[in-house]
């Protein structure tokens, strides 16, 4: 099994239920002890806002505020440079924990030794 693991979600509420599968996959394998990365990019880019997650809602799957707690709790979250500056979000507009980086950085971690790459 890899020891760490990237994730990229591209999708938020426009496909909700592929959102929610790359928060959950994220928020178990921290539980599992798995070094997370988790970027935000695309429509999910809003949840690095402060109460944004909180509008998220999907039958039968955990609060997204809950799992990206758990998430920064023990990995780190990333939200894209150029997604965030599409959207006029600056890195004193996001979630305490969370960075902004662009995509030389995805590219460093993702191809890391001992790694595994998601796209959702």
């Amino acid at each position: 099994m890899a020891k760490k693991l990237v994730i990229k979600v591209t999708a938020g509420a426009d496909a909700a239920e592929r959102c929610s599968q790359a928060f959950t996959v994220a928020a178990v394998a921290v539980a599992s002890g798995v070094d997370v990365s988790l970027w935000l990019t695309g429509e999910s880019s809003w949840f690095a806002l402060p109460g944004r997650a909180a509008e998220f809602e999907l039958p039968h799957a955990a609060p997204l505020p809950d799992l990206i707690e758990s998430i920064l709790a023990a990995g780190r979250i990333t939200l894209c440079t150029q997604c965030a500056a599409r959207r006029d979000i600056t890195e004193k507009d996001v979630i305490e924990g969370v960075r902004i980086a662009g995509a030389q950085v995805f590219v460093q971690e993702a191809v890391a030794d001992d790694t595994q790459a998601l796209v959702y």
